[in-house]
């Protein structure tokens, strides 16, 4: 009896590529059993995870966060590998969000009593879409939240039909019906910002936020129904002390040399829809699937896993480049098609040193507060793109950033989110664009400030500048900037997915169906699961994590290892 080894190769090194790699070469006798590949396009492990440094500091390129530590893989594999302490210091903001400072553009600093109710009606707005604040949680003053919510969720509904309700003529709605059921004073001292237009700036930032979230570029395009069935683990959550790539290298190193070739970028995969070919005891007489690399060179296998990103898909269906030969089915292409995938970019800027950019230099003062602290948690609420009382100096591509914060308390280095149309112009702009854009914004809301160091004579304010001397002190100069440039890197074409205005969870599932497919849309007998697809877009709860991309490694895995426990491998 000769045994014949079926060939798995897992396309992309990423963290479903590498957790599908750790499962297929650790399960029981399993290195016996196949022969295993994973190829990379890039020069580097990690995908869109990519730890590096900045100013000294540790930080996140790609994923940042664990998405709540109750249950997560990939915090009890942090917790195992010893990740979560550093002596380097790293991207951690560390509740600096509790010590967050709203400025309304202009440098009006704006009172909690103005903030925290808007605050409050967003949150309690996403609790519901998300199906967390119902009629069961809504006690006490929540009730009228959930009324509040419930009667956006039927005027939006029904202005949209219920098919088409997206996330963001939800939100927009609630926020008319909160309007129009508080009657409020006018604010003051707040230059040509009404109440009114704090309101909406306030709740436009929160928007941001959520932009940065999903990915998407309009929240109108983020559909409202599948909102409830995204899950996320209990606790907090937290970063990586000692970077995100940490989790990546550990699931690689049970690997052995050379089972993971870099620089491999595939351009095409060939595989068989013929369902006439038979079995010779469990597996295929010549391999089914043949992929092509961008040198010219050609592997052959039993099985693939695919993990690119769904923008890279996106870009092959969209491009007709014959990536797939023959093409998808229409149930995949289709999927593809209408699930979201955004751009998410970070921006990290180094505050100058004649500024006082050196670890703990800048002091901030704070209306009755006149202890030291660093550069502030900030939080920014802008005029509309259309206002005429928008400042003209602040570029564009700010005007949909909500913060601008330290990674740590009193770090010198100040990271900002960037989102779709934003996030795509970033990656185009030089350096010294960028550190002029974001200074003249900076300056903008801090010029009624002063951030100098060892000054203690000057307190946030409301009012004018004194001077023309007075606002060239308060500017904040950086002398470096760093960005991620995920749109454009033709390996990703973006960052992470979302379900879209006319998609579904279901389109989720069909992202995750195997391939080929018999007219009964099960799985081929005949050189069965020849592609098989993982990655964080093919998962229905847990999409856009990290934790999603493990979920799906593990699950294409076991798929094959569960074939070939009931087929079995051997050929006479």
């Amino acid at each position: 009896m000769v045994v014949k080894k079926p060939r798995i190769v897992i396309i992309g090194a990423g963290m479903a590529g590498l957790t599908a790699a750790n499962k297929l070469y650790t399960a029981t006798a399993s290195k016996d059993f196949f022969e295993l590949c994973v190829v990379e396009g890039g020069s580097r492990i990690g995908g869109r995870i990519n730890t590096s440094e900045f100013g000294g500091d540790r930080i996140e390129m790609g994923a940042t966060w664990i998405h709540g530590i109750g249950g997560s893989p990939i915090h009890k594999i942090a917790q195992e590998i010893h990740s979560l302490r550093s002596d380097q210091p790293w991207e951690c903001m560390d509740g600096n969000t509790d010590e967050a400072i709203t400025i309304a553009e202009g440098g009006f600093h704006l009172h909690p009593s103005i903030v925290d109710p808007i605050t409050k009606l967003f949150n309690n707005l996403m609790e519901y879409s998300q199906g967390k604040l119902n009629e069961a949680t809504a006690k006490g003053e929540l009730e009228s939240y959930h009324k509040l919510a419930a009667l956006a969720a039927k005027v939006a509904s029904n202005r949209s039909g219920n098919n088409n309700l997206s996330i963001g003529s939800f939100l927009r709605q609630g926020l008319e019906t909160y309007q129009i059921s508080k009657e409020q004073e006018e604010v003051k001292g707040c230059g040509e910002w009404s109440r009114k237009l704090l309101e909406e700036g306030i709740f436009g930032m929160h928007e941001n936020n959520q932009r940065t979230y999903t990915s998407a570029d309009d929240l109108l395009t983020l559909d409202y129904s599948a909102e409830s069935e995204y899950r996320m683990f209990p606790g907090e959550e937290i970063t990586i002390a000692k970077g995100y790539l940490s989790i990546i290298e550990s699931l690689a190193s049970v690997l052995p040399p050379g089972l993971i070739q870099l620089g491999r970028k595939v351009i095409r995969i060939e595989w068989q829809l013929d369902e006439r070919k038979g079995l010779e005891n469990g597996c295929c007489s010549s391999k089914p699937v043949k992929l092509h690399f961008c040198d010219g060179s050609v592997m052959s296998a039993d099985h693939v896993i695919v993990t690119v990103s769904l923008g890279v898909l996106k870009s092959a269906i969209r491009d007709d480049s014959g990536m797939f030969c023959p093409p998808l089915p229409s149930s995949k292409t289709e999927a593809i098609s209408r699930l979201g995938f955004g751009v998410v970019n970070k921006l990290f800027m180094q505050l100058s040193p004649k500024h006082g950019g050196g670890k703990h230099e800048y002091q901030h003062e704070h209306v009755n507060d006149d202890s030291d602290k660093g550069f502030p948690f900030l939080q920014m609420v802008f005029h509309s793109p259309q206002s005429e009382t928008r400042h003209k100096k602040i570029p564009w591509w700010m005007r949909r950033t909500a913060t601008l914060f330290p990674i740590y308390n009193n770090s010198s280095v100040l990271l900002s989110w960037f989102v779709g149309e934003e996030a795509l112009a970033l990656e185009s702009l030089k350096d010294e664009e960028i550190i002029n854009g974001v200074s003249s914004t900076v300056s903008c809301f801090l010029q009624h400030s002063q951030w100098q160091k060892g000054s203690s004579s000057h307190r946030l304010c409301n009012g004018n500048a004194n001077s023309e001397e007075r606002s060239q002190e308060n500017e904040v100069k950086f002398s470096k900037v760093l960005k991620s440039k995920w749109g454009t890197d033709p390996l990703f074409l973006g960052s992470y997915s979302y379900v879209a205005v006319g998609s579904s969870g279901d389109d989720l599932d069909a992202m995750a169906e195997p391939l080929p497919k018999d007219s009964s849309c099960q799985p081929s007998a005949s050189s069965p699961l020849q592609i098989l697809f993982a990655g964080e877009a093919t998962h229905r709860t847990h999409y856009s994590t990290t934790h999603g991309a493990y979920f799906s490694g593990l699950r294409e895995a076991n798929r094959l290892l569960q074939h070939y426990h009931c087929v079995g491998i051997y050929n006479n």
